[in-house]
């Protein structure tokens, strides 16, 4: 069971948009094998490097709504916000050392 955030649409706002870090949203879903790979991928990242990036999951079944205002298409999407705005998206699982460098620049 992840030991990550879960938001929704209640919490959205002040979880993710209103975050004074980093935040990387998980969109997932729990059919999604590929999701179940990369969640305790970011586990990891988030144990090491939470203090410089919030990392949270979003599942797309149960908050489509959210989903859809950012186009979700695919799952995974890791989208990263700052100061409210989407200012990285990775689409697909990812190694550890790929995620790590897709975030270097936050972490």
């Amino acid at each position: 069971m992840s030991t990550l955030e879960h938001v929704t649409t209640s919490t959205f706002d002040e979880m993710v948009l209103k975050s004074t870090t980093p935040v990387l949203v998980d969109f997932w879903a729990e059919w999604c094998g590929p999701c179940r790979a990369v969640g305790p991928i970011l586990e990891e990242i988030s144990n090491e490097h939470g203090d410089k990036i919030k990392i949270v999951k979003l599942n797309t079944d149960e908050e489509s709504a959210i989903a859809i205002k950012y186009g979700i298409t695919s799952i995974p999407t890791l989208n990263v916000f700052v100061n409210g705005e989407v200012v990285k998206s990775i689409i697909g699982a990812r190694p550890k050392p790929a995620l790590l460098k897709e975030l270097d620049s936050f972490i």
